[in-house]
């Protein structure tokens, strides 16, 4: 009997605990309304995705999908504060309520989304996890890395994704982890290790923080699925919805070839579709909380995703990454929004 009335007890605490943690995240919404402004997990520095300049200005994808979320919320995209984190603390940050939401090169998997009490709103950049080495090596396939040691960023899907490549490979190999992406390259370029692994994205971006990026190359096998993208607390629908359909705006809006530049013209177009994404028809913004002009202010503002694309990371950019998978799915990628209806 008192096993039984233990164990109840402890049901009860966590029952109370679920709810009292549901009821918290459920505020952001609200919060964030009074505050005035998103606050948002980045990286610690990462082209492409999000850094900080010389003057202290944040820029990047997972910036920008930040600034979209700022510019539907309050018709301003610059209402955003950034929280600089690493792979360690980017989950117990948004977690604890100290960020409203995440966006850091962060990979969706089962376990992230099921059990640390998060839900990812969509996915901004599908990604590959690859291998970055020297040329001195004059490896071009990553089947030769057998007994290499290894730069790792510590606390990432990275760890897990070597060791089942080279497990199922039936080679060896050394890790050497680091607690960021900097302390990564710095030892990869220092010859602490010869390997440095991460999303492919990400090499690319570390590749042009070396001194001499023409020394190193990255090889062409992808091992793993990554998608990237910003993550809420669980038990937030409200919020999760403003998130998830930001990003979703920008993905229609480049179908629809709506753009920052031509938007503002395009609100005589007899296009429903496209009356449907500025507002000016059909569903009303209300449905999530916000002023029917939402997805106006995002294209007008942040641009659609394309143009967010190639600023950050594609042909406008020093990365020059091509669009690939993360195309439009009418152009032979994976890029696809319900639409706005």
């Amino acid at each position: 009997m008192k096993v039984k009335m233990k164990i109840a007890a402890i049901a009860a605490v966590a029952a109370c605990s679920m709810a009292a943690g549901t009821a918290q995240a459920g505020k952001t919404f609200d919060s964030v309304k009074s505050k005035g402004f998103v606050q948002c997990g980045v990286s610690t520095g990462l082209p492409g995705f999000s850094v900080a300049d010389d003057k202290g200005q944040w820029k990047g994808i997972d910036v920008d999908v930040c600034r979209a979320v700022a510019a539907a919320m309050f018709g301003d995209a610059s209402k955003v504060k950034f929280s600089p984190l690493n792979a360690k603390e980017r989950f117990t940050a948004l977690q604890s309520g100290e960020i409203d939401v995440l966006s850091r090169n962060t990979t969706w998997t089962y376990s992230r989304d099921t059990s640390l009490g998060l839900n990812f709103a969509g996915v901004t950049y599908y990604d590959g996890q690859g291998f970055m080495v020297s040329k001195k090596l004059k490896i071009n396939t990553a089947k030769k890395l057998s007994g290499a040691a290894i730069c790792i960023q510590a606390g990432t899907t990275t760890e897990l994704n070597v060791a089942d490549y080279f497990r199922s490979n039936k080679m060896t190999y050394k890790a050497i982890t680091y607690d960021t992406s900097d302390e990564t390259v710095k030892a990869f370029e220092a010859g602490r290790c010869d390997v440095l692994t991460s999303d492919a994205s990400q090499l690319y971006a570390l590749r042009i923080k070396l001194s001499a990026p023409d020394n190193a190359i990255v090889l062409p096998e992808i091992i793993s699925k990554e998608p990237l993208g910003p993550v809420v607390r669980q038990g937030d629908d409200e919020w999760f919805n403003v998130v998830r359909w930001a990003l979703f705006a920008q993905i229609n809006a480049e179908e629809a070839g709506l753009t920052s530049g031509n938007v503002d013209g395009m609100k005589t177009n007899k296009d429903p579709n496209i009356r449907r994404i500025l507002g000016l028809e059909g569903v009303k913004g209300e449905m999530i909380g916000l002023k029917d002009d939402w997805a106006y202010q995002i294209i007008k503002q942040v641009g659609n995703y394309g143009e967010m694309f190639d600023r950050n990371v594609g042909k406008g950019s020093a990365l020059g990454i091509a669009r690939g998978q993360n195309a439009l799915w009418s152009a032979g990628g994976l890029q696809y929004a319900p639409p706005i209806r």
